[in-house]
């Protein structure tokens, strides 16, 4: 007899796992231990679903590398146990956790589906129900016995996503996510409809995980008339290595003089720029433009079309593993996870 699917369900907090308490209205966090009375149809899965909770729960708002690493490390601890593993998490920085495990399992070969909700488990409009429901069969999806999704990723109102490409940019809606520059892995509709050319395919090597993140990193958004005194504040803030840097359009900058000049200064003692549109869709052309044509003489690095998110967590991850200059600045150049099209 086979033994049945099983998926661990890693629930750090936020509002997916959240219930209205009946006598004070306030949301509480919710017992998975009584999973099956919020949602009865888990059942007819015939799964085995299995929970680790973090204690205590998290508000998005407050992650950070030390915990994406404690994430990393139960996914090891568990990873020859489970088919698959689902992560609950609050939307808020749902992108940056997601992107960052990207770089940290290297050569995953089971599904990592992220996913989380606008309206509480408890709320009776709530979306949280079809994304969770969702989630479990996609980490469960198997072909020849092979995952049909070996990456971690995002689902969100129908739509699973590769996190290193998604980003967060409605508060308001249910479709909460996007990923601008790369197709969707698959669209949840009466069937599940998966876009097998995009998705990445097992290479079954064994999981390795990195343990180490760098935390001196920062971004610099650029806006029409910004202050010389607050670049300088950006590029001379104490031990700062890597910078992500948002520009306009296909990644232009101001050509003034001093601005260049601050920019060149900095790389020139060991940080490394990386040039990122702010745009929602499109891609950093070096060149296109007069104005970013400076950008590339003087050693800014091309984000090509790279997220905010995935790029700061790509140079957490780079700067964290005490790589030599010159592989560090070739790692930030290509694309390590599909996090870029190069």
């Amino acid at each position: 007899m086979l033994e049945p699917t099983s998926i661990l369900i890693i629930y750090t907090g936020g509002t997916i796992g959240m219930i209205m308490h009946p006598d004070s209205k306030t949301l509480k966090p919710f017992n998975f231990d009584n999973i099956d009375k919020q949602i009865p149809e888990l059942k007819r899965f015939h799964y085995q679903l299995d929970f680790h909770c973090f204690d205590p729960l998290m508000d998005s708002s407050n992650m950070n590398p030390e915990v994406w690493i404690q994430l990393v490390r139960i996914i090891k601890d568990n990873y020859e146990n489970y088919d698959g593993f689902v992560v609950l998490h609050g939307s808020d920085t749902m992108a940056y956790t997601a992107s960052a495990l990207s770089f940290l399992l290297e050569n995953l070969n089971k599904p990592v589906i992220f996913t989380g909700s606008q309206l509480p488990l408890g709320v009776l409009r709530t979306d949280g129900r079809e994304n969770f429901i969702t989630a479990i069969e996609l980490a469960a999806a198997k072909e020849e016995e092979t995952p049909l999704v070996p990456e971690v990723c995002i689902y969100f109102e129908n739509q699973l996503m590769r996190a290193n490409r998604t980003m967060k940019y409605n508060a308001a809606n249910f479709n909460a996510f996007v990923s601008g520059n790369y197709p969707l892995l698959a669209e949840a509709g009466v069937y599940l409809k998966y876009n097998h050319e995009v998705i990445h395919k097992p290479n079954f090597k064994k999981l390795k995980i990195h343990t180490k993140m760098s935390d001196q990193v920062g971004i610099l958004k650029l806006f029409p008339g910004i202050n010389p005194h607050f670049v300088d504040a950006v590029l001379q803030t104490p031990k700062i290595r890597g910078i992500v840097m948002e520009t306009f359009g296909a990644g232009n900058a101001s050509t003034e003089a001093w601005f260049i000049k601050k920019l060149r200064k900095a790389i020139e003692k060991g940080i490394y720029i990386i040039n990122v549109s702010q745009c929602l869709s499109g891609s950093v052309e070096h060149g296109k433009y007069e104005t970013s044509l400076a950008l590339e003489e003087i050693g800014v690095i091309s984000g090509k079309d790279i997220s905010t998110e995935a790029a700061i967590t790509k140079l957490m991850y780079v700067l964290g593993q005490d790589y030599p200059n010159d592989l560090v600045d070739k790692l930030l150049r290509n694309s390590l996870r599909g996090e870029m099209t190069t």
